[in-house]
């Protein structure tokens, strides 16, 4: 029995040594394998070298526990305790995966393996691992003899003696063994199969770069000939070849025993699991010239002949080959790998994302995805960059300038400490995994493994956050920090780009006059001025946001004018390096389109709008009506004529008009601190409030600074502006008109003709003022739909009103007044019209059926005769087939005839009112929706055709790039604009149906 005294000692000296179970491993020390060595200092000091001290101590005494005879058992401790290579390469095992020491209890001879130390030994290639699997003549046979390569394999790595691409490069050569061992074996089964066909196997993915992990799917594709010179019968020999694949690969992949090697997956194969397991080399080159993607070109980059014929395989990389350096000219080239990217990081599992090492953000993938763009743009003329293994790749686009050398530097060193993780996590429990443990004993051991001995868990976890952030920066700034290089030439000594190659990389990135795009690039970031070093520091991410878009030039070209106007202003550069948030806005507000942009550059201090970030809570909330009309009131207050008053007044629109264009452009596009808004009904009300607001804000400060002006304080004439149509609705879009019924009321003791006089010169100065040319954009009054329309007086008496409505209104007219809300002015006024028209537009008894004919007689003349000649009318928002007037007047048709007895239908409101009548059950609910979309749909089609062109719209642009750019901002990726224009045709159609029966037939 130990002493008390000596156990304590023994158990603190076990501590030190990294043991965290210091009772069992006393016990195993005492065990009886161990009895020879038991006082032996070097054993203790060499397991407590390893990852898991307890791991490797309990490794060990299995081993010894396996040995056949007394005899074998004192071999090797004698000599673990002499050879210090074979204690290193054989504790080091044990402490890092208990999948070796499974195999090495299994087969207790296999730890002679690591004996060998000799230098030719340290470094095997291809021809011995083939060796090594050489007697393997059946599947199990040759799963013991691959773990045996692989016990190996991982000593030399857990020692030091290989790193970490050295190690990636000897599982893919022992991979390569592997599957022509298992070929082999499967044409050993089959002989009549292989004298059939010449079957060649083709490596994808990190065996075909040379850069495998220890449990990966093996990818591959196959390719098959006829094995007689003349051709023979084609059609049987690839039978014969899918067969002898099919064996091959359950060779590889079947459960045993002694478990599986890796599964072999052929799915990057032309058309995936839905193709044939085997094609013909023309086959292949047929799809690949038709019907490859853009991700089955980037696939390809990784393609090496492994095993079966070797003619073949050549013959199969040389003629791919051609095509995988053509790629990226293909249309959307950038916008697909990212796109593909973005779908990756997109499926991964919530719960998993923060510690997915391989494919979430930071990860090996992002090295890899930034790699291969680099390598498919510039490899068609470089063909240094065409390596498969990713950083043979990194050091050639270093070396070519294609990348800083010291960005390059600091990537290459985050993807080895990345591949370290990966692999050692691996290495445990040989499974296949790239998520970061979550038990802390699974991170000691991981930390240790990686030489963070003082506190594992907590260096293991710094180490790698800083890591993926490196990965992350430098993922968005590799693509772009070259071109800047290229046009600042500031650091002395480092390869650049040359213009050619700037050129081509612009291009890739959808830049179509890339010229332009680098005097551009050249302006913003040259020279040693502090200004120039922001804006080399910005510029990489502002270039990949702009990419993002429709139309980067636009982008570029937006961002150099406000850089221009603002350069100078110590807060601009301020504002966007320090938030993120105004960097991401700002880019993504000036490649969208034309409107957002050419209301900022005539005020571009409004920059400092997009700082607090998008979306409810920050600078591009859209502010309220009182808020508004607070503003505008204190600028002409101030003013010294109505004309500066009113300058002031559309001043404010035009900022909020930027500010709401701002907010919405971020909410459909998104950010990486906001993501695009999936509900756009919460959007355009935003945005048809938003407008509506500003107007009427604007039209309060018109109407007091002409009244100010000339008449003093008080005008001899009540008088109000009555919102009509989609201003009275709340519905205004950015390049809406504002429809207008203006009323007034003598003042007692004024005359009528003095009172009229006032009222119709106010309603002249006020449109005068609201058009005159400047750098505010015009608010044009429309005021068409009054009584007797263009024929009749601008401004009436509340009276007037009266009497024409109770004899001479029609029935447009009731529906017209529907959307009546009162704007600006007299309040009380404003509320004695409200009152005197409810009666016209709710009914009591609702609408007669000669009313309900007209109204149908009404919309049948107006679909045929206002819709522009030339305009497809399934793609007119307003008045085409389910747009905009199909359900506003199906709705409008229901407030006319329910109105007077369904409190809710009493809205100015189209969306309010179809809800009310959804409510009151005179719309299904399948009906409501299906309504409500189309109007959603159509609303904000007519936004994005005014963001994007700057002009009003009814219809989808024709040219390409702003086609596109409506695209995005409905959420419409690169090349998918067939996809939107279908959406819009079934959206509208459906709508149409319910139209019919509802409009037409109630």
């Amino acid at each position: 029995m130990t002493a008390p005294g000596r156990r304590s000692s023994t158990f603190t000296r076990l501590l030190r040594h990294g043991f965290t179970d210091a009772l069992a491993a006393e016990r195993l020390l005492d065990s009886a394998e161990l009895a020879p060595v038991r006082n032996d200092p070097v054993l203790l000091e060499a397991l407590g070298a390893t990852a898991d001290p307890d791991l490797a101590l309990g490794g060990l005494v299995r081993l010894l526990e396996a040995q056949p005879s007394p005899t074998a058992r004192r071999e090797l401790l004698d000599t673990l305790i002499a050879a210090k290579p074979l204690r290193d390469r054989l504790l080091g095992v044990l402490g890092a995966s208990a999948a070796l020491g499974d195999h090495l209890a299994r087969h207790a001879g296999d730890w002679r393996a690591l004996v060998t130390y000799e230098p030719q030994d340290l470094h095997p290639g291809l021809a011995e691992f083939e060796r090594g699997l050489a007697e393997a003549g059946d599947p199990v046979a040759l799963r013991v003899a691959y773990r045996r390569c692989l016990l190996s394999i991982a000593a030399r790595d857990v020692c030091g003696t290989t790193g970490v691409a050295e190690t990636a490069a000897e599982l893919a050569d022992l991979a390569t063994a592997t599957l022509r061992a298992a070929l082999r074996i499967a044409a050993a089964e089959a002989p009549e199969d292989a004298a059939l066909c010449r079957l060649a196997v083709i490596a994808m993915g990190k065996c075909g770069g040379h850069e495998l992990n220890y449990v990966s799917d093996v990818d591959v594709i196959f390719v098959g000939e006829s094995a007689r010179e003349d051709g023979g019968d084609e059609t049987a020999a690839l039978r014969a070849a899918t067969r002898l694949a099919s064996r091959m690969m359950r060779v590889c992949s079947e459960t045993t025993v002694e478990g599986s090697i890796w599964p072999v997956d052929a799915n990057l194969r032309p058309e995936g699991r839905n193709g044939p397991l085997v094609r013909t080399l023309s086959s292949h080159v047929a799809y690949y010239q038709r019907w490859a993607k853009t991700w089955e070109f980037q696939a390809l980059l990784k393609a090496r002949p492994v095993a079966g014929d070797e003619r073949l395989g050549a013959e199969y990389v040389a003629a791919l080959s051609p095509l995988v350096w053509q790629a990226a000219e293909r249309e959307n080239f950038v916008a697909d790998v990212q796109k593909m990217r973005r779908r990756v990081v997109e499926n991964i599992p919530v719960g998993e994302v923060e510690r997915e090492l391989k494919l979430g953000p930071g990860g090996l993938r992002d090295v890899e995805f930034a790699v291969q763009l680099l390598q498919l743009v510039h490899g068609r003329a470089d063909a240094s960059l065409r390596s498969g293994t990713t950083l043979d790749a990194l050091q050639a686009l270093a070396a070519g300038g294609y990348v800083g050398r010291a960005d390059a530097g600091r990537l290459d060193e985050a993807y080895r400490f990345l591949r370290f993780m990966e692999h050692r996590i691996q290495l445990y429990r040989l499974r296949r995994t790239h998520l970061l443990p979550e038990d802390d004993a699974d991170l000691r051991r991981l930390g240790r493994s990686l030489g963070l001995r003082a506190d594992p868990v907590a260096d293991l976890t710094r180490e790698w956050k800083r890591h993926t952030g490196v990965v992350r920066r430098l993922h968005e700034k590799i693509f772009y920090r070259p071109l800047l290089d290229a046009v600042a030439q500031l650091a002395p000594g480092e390869v650049r780009l040359s213009t050619e190659a700037a050129r081509e990389r612009l291009v890739a990135l959808g830049y179509a006059d890339p010229a332009a795009a680098l005097r551009h690039l050249e302006a913003l970031a040259s020279g040693v001025t502090r200004k120039a070093a922001i804006q080399r520091t910005l510029l990489p991410v502002l270039l990949g946001w702009f990419a993002d878009s429709a139309d980067p030039d636009a982008g570029l070209l937006n961002f150099r004018k406000v850089s221009d106007a603002l350069g100078k202003t110590p807060w601009y550069l301020r504002l966007l390096r320090d938030e993120g948030a105004a960097a991401e806005n700002l880019a993504r507000v000036l490649s969208a389109g034309r409107l957002a942009p050419d209301l900022l550059m005539r005020a571009p201090e409004a920059v400092a709008l997009l700082g607090d970030g998008g979306g409810d809570a920050g600078g591009l909330r859209p502010r309220g009506r009182a808020q508004l009309e607070q503003e505008i009131l204190a600028a002409v207050g101030r003013a010294e004529s109505a004309e500066q008053g009113v300058t002031a007044a559309r001043g404010v629109r035009r900022r909020e008009l930027f500010r709401t264009a701002a907010g919405d452009i971020v909410g459909s596009y998104g950010t990486e601190a906001q993501p695009a808004a999936t509900d756009p009904g919460p959007l355009v009300d935003r945005v048809g409030g938003a407008v509506s607001d500003l107007t009427a804000a604007t039209l309060a400060g018109t109407l007091r600074a002409v009244v100010r002006e000339g008449w003093g304080d008080t005008l001899p004439t009540r008088f109000a502006v009555i919102g009509m149509g989609r201003f009275g609705g709340h519905e205004l879009g950015y390049g809406s008109d504002a429809d207008v019924l203006f009323v007034h009321e003598p003042r007692e003791g004024a005359g009528e003709r003095e009172a009229a006089d006032a009222a119709h010169r106010v309603v002249a100065e006020m449109r005068r003022l609201l058009q005159i040319p400047s750098a505010d954009p015009p608010l044009l009054i429309d005021a068409d739909l009054r009584p007797e329309g263009k024929s009749g007086p601008l401004v009436r008496t509340l009276k007037a009103y009266e009497a024409y409505y109770r004899r001479w209104s029609l029935v447009w007219e009731s529906q017209a007044l529907l959307r009546a809300e009162p704007v600006a002015g007299d309040e009380d006024l404003g509320r004695r019209f409200t009152a005197l028209i409810d009666p016209l537009r709710y009914p009591a008894g609702g609408l007669g059926e000669d009313a309900v004919r007209e109204i149908r007689r009404l919309k049948a003349r107006m679909e045929s005769e206002r819709l522009p000649r030339g305009a497809d009318p399934k793609l007119h928002t307003k008045l085409g087939p389910g747009g905009l007037s199909d359900v506003e007047w199906t709705v409008q048709l229901l407030q006319l005839r329910h109105g007077a007895e369904v409190a809710g239908l009493r809205t100015t409101r189209t969306r309010q009112a179809l809800a009310a009548a959804r409510a009151a059950g005179l719309v299904s609910e399948e009906d409501a929706v299906v309504l409500d979309e189309a109007w959603l749909l159509a609303t904000r089609v007519r936004n994005a055709v005014m963001l994007v062109r700057g002009r009003a719209g009814d219809t989808f642009p024709t040219e390409s790039r702003e086609l596109a750019a409506v695209g995005r901002y409905l959420g419409y990726g690169p090349g998918h604009v067939g996809d939107m224009l279908d959406a819009y045709r079934r959206t509208a159609r459906r709508a149409r149906g319910v139209v019919e029966s509802l409009f037409y037939e109630m």
